[in-house]
């Protein structure tokens, strides 16, 4: 398992709580928080994006 720094979990409304975080080499992460241990990666610019989607309601149906 790569060296990853967790943020502190986001909790959506009455949903589960998941964190993001990212390694000394540019990679990002997302995981249930509580499961870091089984993750998503991508770059962290694939991630921050799919996240501004997100909050610009372009995903709605995802949270």
């Amino acid at each position: 398992m790569p060296d990853i720094t967790w943020e502190v979990p986001f909790c959506a409304e009455s949903s589960d709580c998941f964190r993001i975080g990212t390694d000394a080499e540019g990679n990002a992460y997302i995981a249930i928080a509580g499961q870091e241990d089984t993750y998503l990666t991508d770059s962290r610019e694939a991630l921050a994006t799919l996240i501004r989607d997100i909050k610009a309601g372009k995903a709605d149906h995802l949270l």
